[in-house]
């Protein structure tokens, strides 16, 4: 008989999830609902009695690990003890979205689906697998609810993600997202602020603002953005760091720019995808502005605040995407001199305009392309990070190295990974989730590594 105060006492659930920030904040979510039903969280499948694949369905490449990671688990034996006789399986997130019951054909160990829009029908329709057996979707097109309304489980006492809006009007031509997370909309700055106020008052150290486009925050709301009043909000709940992704160029302001130079709490660093340094390219792939106005904003930044980091998404082998067209791309990850940048082989999204394109470039010109811009990626980066070498740098300590649990990993303002030994006579307990001091004194491509100079701040 299953208990109503905690239906899934006896069970223990996995939660997989793949793709971008607000993935990982639905996550948390899936753990908070499933966890106040009285389940238990596992570190594997093996595990578990109910797994949950939380998804996304920007490169193709995500949906053959999905299906490949799924039906590998068909012959799976349940765990030992389990009040199941058989292991519940639900997929969810961006793929859940796009293909609904379909998948229901492909995966026949598949016992739900549900999509990114209704994210607190996971308890129910996990319920009904449960307790009479079958199989059951439900994929709503549009939703009035916030994923922060619903119970969480974070990954991260000191750390917490913030959705200000969901959903996308962009388009672009390449992108699947508007398809599977919907129109944009925006959660009243009020609700915003209260949440951000009981993120504080925890003992929350850094929070991120969250959303497919944060930059236009509030347009659906108050007939034009709002951001920098949201941002400038947040950081007056007291929070020690302020973060936001993603932004788009085209509705990056000069008042949002201009925070970084005015809040202490904002930090110096900055994500904005420019997908491609030709002016053909971006127009074909609806981005709505130009490599002119791009730069400019990039100067704009540094002008406010010359020590950024910034980091950015590019995108090769676009339908069309000429030598020259390359070429301009590659000029401006040298030139910028980004601290890290995202790398994609452009990727075929069914739905999508660009899906209907063909391009007859041959696929070692692209891997060709790639690579050499791979090698500029990592001399970026690298040169990026001899700036801080001899510096000492403030480091939320966000656990222990996975090669060598005496080595504290944590982030510096600029969003840097930093290393540095656990001091003598210092547990690894006491500083995860507090502020060291670390002097510089290794900078490598992908990480910075040190000694404390200053022990943690007090714990709040």
């Amino acid at each position: 008989m299953i208990s109503t105060q905690a239906p899934f006492m006896d069970l223990k659930f996995h939660v997989q999830t793949y793709g971008c920030q607000m993935n990982k904040h639905d996550s948390e979510r899936v753990y908070g609902m499933l966890e106040s039903m009285g389940a238990e969280s596992v570190d594997s499948i093996e595990e578990a009695d109910v797994v949950v694949f939380m998804t996304c369905c920007v490169r193709e490449a995500a949906d053959t690990r999905l299906f490949g990671q799924v039906a590998s688990m068909k012959n799976l034996p349940v765990r030992s003890n389990s009040p199941l006789d058989q292991r519940l399986v639900a997929v969810g997130g961006c793929i859940g979205q796009r293909d609904g019951e379909k998948l229901f054909e492909n995966l026949p160990n598949l016992n739900v689906v549900f999509g990114t829009q209704n994210l607190s029908s996971l308890p129910a329709l996990l319920m009904d697998a449960y307790g009479k057996g079958g199989r059951y979707a439900e994929v709503m097109e549009a939703s009035s609810e916030f994923s922060s309304e619903l119970p969480t489980d974070r990954e991260h006492s000191w750390a917490a993600w913030l959705p200000i809006t969901v959903g996308c009007d962009n388009f672009c031509t390449y992108c699947i997202v508007p398809h599977v997370r919907g129109r944009e909309r925006s959660r009243a700055i009020e609700d915003i602020v209260k949440e951000a106020e009981g993120y504080v008052a925890s003992g929350v150290r850094e929070i991120t603002l969250l959303g497919q486009n944060v930059n236009s925050y509030g347009r659906d709301l108050y007939g034009e953005p709002r951001f920098a009043e949201a941002i400038e909000a947040v950081a007056a709940t007291g929070i020690e760091r302020l973060r936001f992704a993603t932004s788009h160029p085209k509705d990056l302001t000069d008042e949002v720019i201009a925070l970084f130079g005015k809040l202490p709490c904002l930090m110096p660093y900055l994500h904005l995808p420019a997908q491609s340094g030709s002016n053909d390219v971006l127009k074909r792939m609806n981005r709505k502005y130009t490599v002119e106005h791009y730069r400019s904003l990039i100067d704009k930044v540094r002008a406010v605040r010359p020590d950024i980091a910034l980091s950015t998404d590019i995108i090769v082998g676009f339908p069309g995407e000429t030598a020259e067209d390359f070429e301009a791309t590659f000029d401006l990850v040298s030139s910028v001199g980004y601290s890290q940048v995202f790398t994609f082989i452009y990727s075929k999204r069914e739905g999508t305009p660009a899906a209907k394109w063909n391009d007859e470039t041959p696929r070692s010109v692209i891997q060709e392309r790639f690579d050499r811009l791979v090698g500029a990626v990592q001399e970026s980066a690298f040169k990026a990070n001899q700036v801080d070498l001899g510096a000492e740098v403030e480091v939320l300590v966000e656990g222990t190295s996975k090669r060598d649990d005496s080595v504290l990993v944590g982030k510096s303002p600029k969003n840097q990974t930093v290393h540095a030994p656990i001091p003598e006579g210092v547990r690894a307990a006491d500083l995860i989730g507090n502020m060291v001091t670390v002097r510089i004194e290794e900078a490598r491509t992908w990480y910075l590594r040190g000694a404390v100079v200053k022990g943690c701040q007090a714990a709040r």
